[in-house]
């Protein structure tokens, strides 16, 4: 069974950091792409992240490109999401996700949810003012 696990979401006031962790188990996804997505409360589900499956290129939603980063650990089946400089409007759910990409799909792809066809449960961060 595959699963993907986030943790490491919080309450954390503006300005502060927090890393998040995605562990996938089942199999395993060092050739796949990974993404973050979040969603507040009333909003739609939006991408955050995501980082092609050799880690050669990354994308980010203007709202958090220079504030956070995305990594990965394929040894450890691992992806990470570092958000730095947290603002209110960053409170949401963070859902991390697992597709399988091919080679010659472009950047709009990698953030668009219906590509990814692994999803977590997600982890909540609370960030207040």
């Amino acid at each position: 069974q595959v699963q993907l696990v986030e943790s490491g979401g919080g309450l954390v006031q503006a300005g502060d950091s927090l890393r998040l962790s995605c562990a996938a188990s089942g199999r395993s996804f060092s050739r796949s792409a990974m993404g973050w997505f979040r969603q507040a409360p009333g909003k739609e589900r939006e991408f955050v992240a995501a980082m092609r499956w050799d880690g050669s290129s990354t994308y980010y939603s203007d709202s958090v490109k220079g504030r956070f980063t995305i990594s990965r650990d394929n040894a450890k089946n691992t992806v990470f999401l570092r958000m730095n400089s947290l603002k209110p409007e960053d409170a949401a759910v963070y859902y991390c996700a697992a597709g399988d990409l091919s080679p010659f799909d472009g950047s709009v792809s990698y953030t668009r949810a219906t590509k990814y066809a692994h999803w977590g449960q997600g982890t909540q961060v609370t960030v207040s003012s």
